[in-house]
């Protein structure tokens, strides 16, 4: 993820950028591209281009089998001008504590939450519409099946859990943002790698019981269903959740506060 392709250059004319960025969310659609680059002393600088700057070429190989609308492709930068005042030094948002990172954290786990919630609220609507009761179960409607019942209600609560740690994460950072120090900037961390290892986990296990709990109809392509769960697979991948709960383990067993940067 560090692996930066770019490089910004100064010259006597202005700045130019040449290189290559991938991952570049919502390139295909944007008036305005922002392309990461390390200038001469190797620190992050972020660049704002209009999409149809001289030197720009977005790439549409966004292949993915989810978070297909993001378009989140490559871009080609070759002697690409930018004006100094779309410029922003993103290195700086962490050469001192600030909540850039643990803000960009809970932005990703509320999107993973929202994921969750649309999957469970298409099982109960599916179950309760056209799946059957197993045979064994004794009952008529597949919403009186118990061990659907049982499912449904475990997911309910996992996800009630999530979205409160999302809350409370999200309460943290409100209360530290103007008291900004290394160790508040710390628990805002570790309160969002919380939310995120809960979310992460209860966005796939809803999209994948989706299909178990409303049987075979609901794999028809037609209804489209498997979205949520392509859908949380990619975005989940955004970062690691084995590293939140290393996170979560180093700082609670050896007081480690976590590395400030965009994933923390």
């Amino acid at each position: 993820m560090l692996d930066i392709r770019t490089r910004l250059e100064a010259r006597p004319e202005g700045l130019y950028i040449n290189g290559r960025k991938g991952y570049c969310t919502g390139s295909l659609y944007a008036h305005w591209i922002g392309i990461l680059a390390l200038d001469a002393d190797d620190n992050a600088q972020l660049a704002f281009v209009p999409r149809d700057s001289a030197g720009l070429t977005v790439v549409d190989d966004w292949d993915c089998l989810g978070q297909r609308n993001t378009a989140s492709g490559t871009v080609l930068a070759e002697d690409l001008a930018v004006e100094p005042f779309h410029l922003f030094p993103t290195w700086q948002s962490y050469a001192t504590p600030t909540l850039a990172g643990p803000f960009a954290q809970l932005t990703t786990a509320a999107i993973d939450a929202g994921i969750a919630r649309a999957a469970l609220n298409d099982t109960v609507a599916f179950v309760r519409e056209f799946s059957r009761p197993w045979i064994d179960a004794g009952v008529e409607r597949a919403g009186d099946d118990p061990l659907t019942i049982y499912h449904i209600g475990q997911i309910d609560s996992r996800l009630a859990a999530a979205e409160a740690l999302l809350e409370r994460a999200g309460k943290t950072l409100d209360r530290y943002r103007h008291a900004l120090n290394e160790e508040n900037v710390a628990l805002a961390s570790v309160a969002v790698a919380r939310a995120k290892v809960f979310t992460t986990e209860v966005a796939l296990e809803a999209a994948s019981r989706l299909f178990e709990l409303s049987g075979t109809r609901a794999a028809a392509s037609g209804n489209n269903l498997d979205r949520h769960w392509r859908n949380a697979r990619v975005h989940t991948l955004h970062d690691p959740v084995r590293w939140k709960y290393q996170l979560l383990g180093n700082w609670v067993l050896n007081g480690v506060r976590p590395q400030r940067h965009d994933w923390n």
